[in-house]
């Protein structure tokens, strides 16, 4: 017997490794052939051909098509009779702003509950068979608390929450999509190694060509399904995340 209960609790710490493992993932494997060296940086590639990417779709309005005038020097579509730097087609550049600046949100929730409960019921007589009760029951047994009970609860709860950000930068993006209402899917991406961290910011979304002010750039607020994700990886990181074994315990543990 002890035999075999050693062997379930071999069993269990295996399976325990290897779901820490599992969640580990490839980035301990990363991260230890990365020490004395830092982070690695990624390469540049496409990101269209990225495992995750999907071309948007939105609702567009019907098509319209736009009959040149042979005898007119408008051309249909055009913003101006010269040149137009900004991003226009796929593949162009275009500098998103992220500046969030000073964003605060404070939450808090009280709650308080009680609730008392008493119910009871006098059987002092019942079709006779209240004289038979001594003969069932110990002595001294009272009918009429026979059927008395009672509950008593309570419930209180309190909860805040408070955070403040900052995150000022500007990262170029390139445009990936021109959906048929003339709007840009545009996505970038920039990693900025310091000693041993490396730090990352994505942004993804769709904008309108009018957005873009004229020296090529467009605010961060006005992309449409944004996406914007600043973080990172190296040293600092490992020392602030808690380790992958606290992780799931924190997950795991009910109480």
């Amino acid at each position: 017997m002890r035999r075999h209960s050693a062997r379930k609790t071999v069993a269990r710490v295996a399976v325990v490794a290897l779901a820490v493992g599992a969640l580990a993932g490839c980035n301990t494997f990363k991260r230890l052939s990365e020490i004395g060296d830092g982070p690695t940086m990624s390469g540049v590639d496409n990101p269209t051909l990225r495992p995750d990417y999907r071309p948007v779709s939105m609702p567009m309005p019907a098509p319209m098509v736009a009959e040149p005038n042979p005898s007119s020097l408008w051309v249909p579509g055009a913003r101006s009779f010269f040149k137009d730097q900004r991003a226009g087609e796929v593949g162009d550049l275009l500098t998103v702003i992220v500046d969030i600046s000073n964003e605060k949100a404070t939450f808090a929730n009280n709650l308080s509950r009680s609730r008392d409960n008493s119910e009871g019921a006098n059987l002092t007589s019942f079709l006779g068979f209240e004289g038979k009760l001594a003969d069932v029951l110990p002595d001294g047994v009272d009918p009429a608390s026979l059927t008395s009970f009672g509950s008593d609860s309570k419930h209180t709860g309190n909860g805040s929450m408070a955070r403040s950000e900052t995150v000022s930068m500007r990262l170029a993006a390139v445009v990936l999509q021109i959906l048929p209402n003339g709007n840009f899917v545009i996505a970038g991406k920039q990693e900025v190694r310091v000693n041993g961290e490396l730090r990352e910011l994505t942004v993804t979304g769709v904008i309108r060509p009018e957005d873009i002010r004229s020296d090529n750039t467009i605010y961060w607020h006005q992309i449409a399904e944004a996406r914007i994700s600043y973080g990172g990886r190296g040293t600092v990181t490992d020392m602030v995340e808690p380790r992958y074994g606290q992780q799931v315990y924190d997950i795991l543990f009910p109480f």
